[in-house]
């Protein structure tokens, strides 16, 4: 079983990249943004919960992402792997996929960081946020916010998966198909 977990930032591309990961390498793709979207579509009390958050440009508190994702996780017992996408986010939230994944006796194989410039990204935001209707995607000052949670939240992470040797930095500037070959040599390395 091949567990990755994909970070960046917000529009650095792990959603792009999961696409084609997810067909190449048949893995099951969990992305949080898709996993709290369909909540919030739902109604469910923790859709609503963390809607409540991500109108304000704020990560949803750990105990929320977690128990979403488990319960996700727990709907595709005989996948080939996961591809996470968007979590985890902090060192607590890692901590508990460890020993969540402990549980079913895998573990994360590698953890592969899309690296790009914050100016760049900022851009490539707005230009979503023109067409895909996300309020969080409208606001330069809710972009930054989201990037300073994301610098003072889930850059330790990077300390936390070099200890265990699963840390990859991989450039996240350039055409899709070269970011996908740059992600592609990490992945086939395992």
């Amino acid at each position: 079983m091949i567990n990755i977990v994909l970070f960046g930032k917000p529009g650095a591309g792990k959603g792009t990249q999961a696409e084609f990961l997810k067909e190449k390498y048949n893995l099951t793709h969990l992305s949080t943004g898709d996993i709290f979207r369909l909540n919030i579509k739902n109604e469910t009390e923790l859709g609503k919960l963390a809607k409540s958050y991500m109108d304000n440009g704020d990560l949803v508190p750990d105990e929320v992402t977690i128990k979403m994702l488990e319960d996700t996780v727990n709907k595709n017992p005989n996948t080939k792997g996961f591809l996470f996408d968007g979590f985890p986010r902090t060192l607590a939230q890692a901590e508990a996929l460890d020993t969540f994944l402990a549980t079913k006796n895998w573990e994360v194989t590698a953890t592969i960081a899309l690296e790009a410039d914050d100016e760049i990204l900022i851009q490539r935001l707005l230009e979503r946020g023109k067409t895909s209707g996300r309020t969080d995607d409208q606001d330069e000052e809710k972009i930054r916010n989201r990037y300073q949670e994301y610098n003072e939240k889930t850059a330790p992470l990077m300390a936390y998966y070099h200890k265990q040797n699963k840390f990859y930095a991989v450039n996240g500037i350039g055409s899709i198909t070269e970011i996908t070959e740059r992600v592609s040599k990490v992945i086939e390395k395992f």
